[in-house]
């Protein structure tokens, strides 16, 4: 397609949530360069964005995440206001159930959430009932109730405000598939798409999401992120519970309301969930009468009488080392930084997250949250910083 390339100071690839979110907060912290973003799905139809379940929780076992996630939700609740765009954020919480087994962590959990400013209680099995009368609470020792700054929302609205605003800032956008990167000495210096086209870089960003750990690879790095598939099942109840938060039962089910009727998905254990094809978005209709549906009859006995009326699959951006955010720049590369791996939660931190990028891009360092314990050199140090809440 041309001997010279077309050139920008940042390249971007991927530009769903995640990228959108970098290319904003770098104009946001002052950057003035050129800034291409790169997509291969421009109607965003198989990106963890669209597929997401979008909630939005306080509820984790790390501080920073915590810190992700309430700097997220003020962006979300902001958005209005500075894009004229809602985010139609639902504010009706996270219900986390414990068995005994899971005590100590839970309560552990909990008092990390209210030392970093999280509105969450803690309550034993008669004071869960109280609080959520459809709720049956045999097996379970307690459960954690965010009572503000949780629930869910809609990211397409998030992306389309991002990626409009992005646009009138002067960010490119270029539909292509990253085939290779670039590399001289100790930098990468472009990427060249599938179809032959060169583009030379200063920076490179991958935000490739569940694709992020092929795009690593171009460039020599072992970045342990595949895609993990998850499916969402849809469904209406003759007599639905009023009131439900997000609730995660202790098998890993979880469901929420949705319009009229439900939402409903399952996270298996982590030695049970194995890497997915990148290209099967075909629901796993067997989860629904295998795993999911006792579950939730027993646990919610208005479940009983349910009709399925749909389901969608999508994937996690999975980081099999400790399912936990890859945030910063790669080990012997000067020029080239991650964001991704987010296991589950990315949607949800997008804008801190993005913000944070920024902030190491543009001035060497973070200046709002702390991002360092998620840099990828972990991975070569062996040094896990897992996650304990991954829904």
């Amino acid at each position: 397609m041309g001997d010279s390339p077309e050139n920008f100071d940042v390249i971007i690839i991927g530009g769903a949530i995640m990228g959108a979110s970098s290319a904003f907060h770098l104009r946001e912290e002052g950057f003035s360069g050129s800034i291409a973003v790169i997509e291969r799905d421009t109607g965003f139809s198989r990106s963890a964005t669209a597929l997401s379940a979008a909630g939005i929780r306080q509820q984790f076992s790390i501080a920073e995440n915590i810190a992700l996630s309430r700097a997220s939700l003020e962006f979300y609740k902001g958005l209005e206001a500075r894009f004229g765009v809602s985010a139609g954020f639902q504010q009706h919480g996270y219900l986390l159930l414990s068995p005994p087994s899971g005590l100590e962590i839970l309560t552990e959990n909990h008092a990390l959430q209210i030392a970093h400013g999280a509105d969450v209680a803690l309550e034993g099995p008669q004071e869960l009932q109280r609080r959520h009368p459809w709720l049956a609470v045999h097996g379970i020792a307690a459960g954690t109730t965010g009572l503000s700054g949780e629930g869910w929302f809609d990211p397409w609205s998030v992306l389309g405000a991002l990626r409009a605003e992005n646009r009138k800032r002067g960010i490119v956008e270029i539909k292509g598939e990253a085939g290779a990167i670039s590399l001289e000495g100790g930098g990468a210096t472009g990427v060249t798409l599938a179809d032959g086209r060169r583009i030379g870089c200063a920076v490179l960003i991958n935000a490739g999401g569940t694709n992020s750990g092929k795009v690593a690879a171009m460039a020599g790095i072992d970045l342990p992120v595949e895609p993990r598939k998850r499916t969402v099942f849809r469904f209406k109840c003759a007599t639905p519970p009023q009131h439900m938060p997000l609730t995660v039962d202790i098998t890993g089910v979880w469901v929420r309301p949705e319009g009229a009727g439900f939402i409903t998905g399952f996270s298996p254990p982590h030695e049970e969930d194995g890497p997915a094809d990148p290209n099967d978005f075909e629901p796993d209709h067997h989860f629904f009468e295998d795993q999911i549906w006792p579950v939730l009859a027993e646990r919610v006995p208005a479940f009983e009488a349910i009709r399925v009326e749909g389901a969608w699959a999508g994937h996690y951006d999975y980081n099999t080392f400790d399912q936990n955010a890859l945030i910063g720049a790669h080990d012997g590369f000067a020029n080239l930084y991650c964001i991704t791996g987010f296991s589950g939660h990315g949607v949800q931190q997008a804008p801190a997250a993005g913000r944070a990028l920024a902030e190491l891009v543009v001035h060497g360092s973070y200046r709002t949250i702390d991002c360092t314990p998620f840099a990828p050199s972990r991975i070569a140090q062996n040094r896990r910083f897992a996650e304990r809440n991954v829904i």
